[in-house]
């Protein structure tokens, strides 16, 4: 089976990413608005309930972390992606960091940019014409995050919450 780890930010900022994603985001039905931790891997019924205990284990290493958007960016000329930029404070960076040491697989494919996708699979013209847009519509929103969740995918293609862990950094 599929599985990724991510955080939900708040509806507040569901709905604000949402209001895009409807236009622009083929996968706005598969998945709601979220910041990936760590993308999909596999893992069969005796390796996810070791990979659970784990990641309980580093909910009690971190304490909840302050998201903060602060722009519309874009991963062009490498995809046409547009995204909420969330700043990388040094607590999310060691959440990331925990969940890709060698017990989870090891370092990730891609450098690790905090962000919460608004669109995906443009056109060239298409990207062009709503970068613009969002880019001055921008952005600017605070919150903590206090859990992560360990998602599953279904057989349709859509994720859905498999196991949530509240950050305590009770063992810090």
């Amino acid at each position: 089976m599929k599985y990724g780890i991510a955080a939900f930010p708040s509806k507040q900022l569901q709905d604000i990413a949402n209001s895009y994603r409807k236009r622009y985001d083929p996968h706005y039905e598969l998945i709601t608005p979220h910041i990936t931790l760590k993308d999909e891997f596999e893992a069969d019924d005796t390796e996810i309930k070791a990979i659970t205990e784990e990641l309980a284990n580093v909910a009690k290493r971190h304490k909840p972390f302050t998201l903060h958007a602060t722009r519309v960016s874009s991963f062009s000329p490498v995809t046409n992606t547009l995204y909420f930029k969330v700043e990388p404070t040094e607590e999310i960076l060691s959440i990331h960091k925990d969940l890709h040491s060698d017990f989870f697989g090891g370092m990730p494919r891609y450098s690790f940019v905090p962000h919460i996708t608004i669109a995906q699979k443009l056109s060239d013209s298409e990207h062009s014409d709503i970068f613009g847009q969002m880019k001055m519509a921008g952005i600017d929103h605070e919150e903590t995050i206090d859990r992560f969740h360990l998602l599953y995918k279904l057989e349709d293609g859509s994720w859905t919450v498999y196991d949530t862990f509240r950050l305590t950094g009770d063992e810090q």
